[in-house]
């Protein structure tokens, strides 16, 4: 190759380099400027309108209805989070445990009188994805750890009351004296088995929007997020 030829060349291979990176850097700056603004810089209101929907699903209310007719001793809460009433040692990051379970929500919360947890009850329904399913496995095994019971429903085929006080006295978690005694230290009759139905505040309520509540899963399917510094409130 003549020396003439080979300086074009080189000038050729050095004028598209360089046009390339000119390119990229447009298309950087081009990527740069489309970028959303920092959460930081976000009004909490403005940039996400609040709208309150209800706390419980149409089955969690059946079930939270039904655990306070069958254990009327009982204090019963409903989706408190695992971080509420769950405590672990800090050796390791305590915001890389709240991201993996600490955030999940039970959907019931059974206790004594003196707010001390007996059971867990997790409503399930039909459709779970499979990433969903091995969060609550993960949250199952926990609470399990925790020395809580969880109890695992079908949102399509509850137990009965009297299902509910023979499975909570058989575990133990009902004591004889308190199973037939109320609030005001009154004797009191077994509740009978009833057919769940629609209050006219539910069927009335059917006829307009719904504003259903937040899915116990909402973060299941999300990517887990990013432990802030401790700096950072």
């Amino acid at each position: 190759m003549a020396t003439s030829d080979l300086i074009n060349f080189i000038a050729a291979l050095t004028i598209s380099a360089l046009l390339l990176a000119w390119l990229w850097q447009r298309r950087r700056s081009g990527r740069g400027g489309a970028r959303k603004p920092p959460a930081e810089s976000l009004d909490t209101v403005q940039s996400w309108t609040p709208q309150a929907v209800r706390v419980l699903t149409l089955p969690e209310r059946q079930a939270y209805d039904l655990v306070r007719k069958a254990l009327p001793g009982r204090l019963v809460l409903a989706q408190v989070p695992l971080a509420r009433f769950i405590s672990v040692p800090t050796r390791h990051s305590y915001s890389d445990w709240l991201t993996r379970v600490g955030r999940l929500t039970v959907d019931l919360l059974v206790c004594d009188k003196s707010s001390r947890v007996v059971a867990v009850v997790d409503v399930r329904t039909a459709g779970q994805s499979p990433r969903s399913t091995r969060r609550h496995d993960r949250m199952t095994q926990v609470l399990e750890t925790a020395g809580i019971r969880v109890l695992h429903w079908n949102a399509d085929a509850l137990p009965s009351a009297s299902e509910v006080r023979a499975l909570f006295r058989d575990q133990g978690a009902l004591a004889e004296e308190e199973e037939f005694i109320g609030p005001g230290g009154r004797r009191m009759l077994p509740v009978p088995e009833m057919v769940e139905v629609l209050a006219e505040g539910d069927e009335a309520a059917m006829a307009g929007p719904q504003f259903d509540p937040v899915s116990s899963d909402y973060f299941d399917d999300l990517d887990a997020l990013t432990p802030r510094s401790a700096g950072r409130g």
